[in-house]
């Protein structure tokens, strides 16, 4: 989710180097970049009221990574501040300060789905691209949450990047998420959910930010020298998926951050991936042991 910024910072030692005419390019081209527009046409999505739907939308909160970055309350918090880098996720719920106080529902839709604010300018920090593909059911649950969370206080997002990040993000190294997305995608046709491979792979679309489109890990782009590699989620000589002989071993580790030897798995964002449901979890195990053995690191 949020891990983009804070792999760029070791990728800043390869600005060393960089001529100051480079480095002074990038920090304007970094600023046109971030209040470039981004013309989507998006429709709305109806947004339920009903209890049940509710329900879902705090599982999908919760599970999915939202509170990450705007806090439990939605009431926006500080996920990074590490020297020249801060960045906080803004209030996103009801109260006095909310930066979707007069959202209507396409601007829902653009934001969550297509990582753009609804004045068109790109949502920086919102990592869109793992949301861009929930269904049109998912994501008025979401809302409807969010829409009936306790009011609270908070503001908008804080966003300060040191020159180097700047300039990764000018020269593309760095991408937002309305770079990322093909916008011309049409959403997703729903899939019952229960603990089937069909189900799984909706929920797989989480992982694809670390462990590639193939799902066959590797080196993370942009991330710092110290971290492992992703692992490989495909089956065969390599994949990790062998540590796992079943949906329950493999329900063990995402439940707990550990392998079952009790060794520690590293980056995971496991406060998220903690509250996934057996559905969830099942499904997910069922479809990554359907896919085809791919080399590890070849994403």
């Amino acid at each position: 989710m949020k891990t983009w910024i804070r792999r760029t910072l070791i990728a800043a030692s390869t600005l060393a180097g960089a001529g100051a005419a480079t480095v002074a390019a990038g920090h304007v081209l970094a600023h046109q970049k971030m209040q470039r527009t981004v013309a989507v046409s998006v429709a709305a999505v109806p947004i339920p009221s009903d209890t049940a739907s509710v329900e879902r939308g705090a599982y999908l909160y919760a599970s999915r990574g939202c509170a990450d970055c705007h806090g439990a309350d939605g009431a926006g918090r500080t996920f990074i501040d590490n020297g020249g880098l801060h960045v906080a996720g803004p209030h996103i719920s009801p109260g006095a300060g909310s930066v979707t106080a007069a959202y209507q529902p396409e601007d829902w839709v653009r934001t969550i789905r297509h990582g753009i604010k609804p004045d068109g300018r790109p949502a920086l920090i919102m990592p869109s691209e793992e949301y861009n593909r929930l269904t049109d059911a998912d994501l008025g649950a979401l809302v409807a949450y969010l829409r009936q969370m306790p009011a609270t206080g908070g503001g908008a997002a804080v966003i300060q990047l040191p020159l180097p990040v700047r300039v990764l993000y000018a020269f593309g190294q760095v991408q937002d998420a309305a770079e990322k997305i093909d916008h011309n995608l049409p959403p997703p046709l729903p899939v019952p959910e229960g603990p089937t491979a069909e189900h799984g792979r909706y929920v797989a679309g989480m992982c694809v930010g670390c462990h590639g489109a193939q799902l066959s890990g590797g080196n993370i782009p942009g991330g710092p020298p110290d971290w492992p590699a992703a692992a490989n989620l495909t089956p065969g000589s390599g994949g990790s998926m062998s540590r796992y002989p079943d949906a329950a071993a493999f329900a063990r580790m995402m439940k707990s951050g550990r392998r079952d030897d009790g060794s520690p798995i590293a980056v995971m964002p496991f406060e998220a991936l903690s509250k996934m449901n057996d559905n969830d979890l099942q499904g997910l195990y069922a479809y990554l042991t359907t896919l085809p053995a791919r080399p590890a690191g070849s994403r």
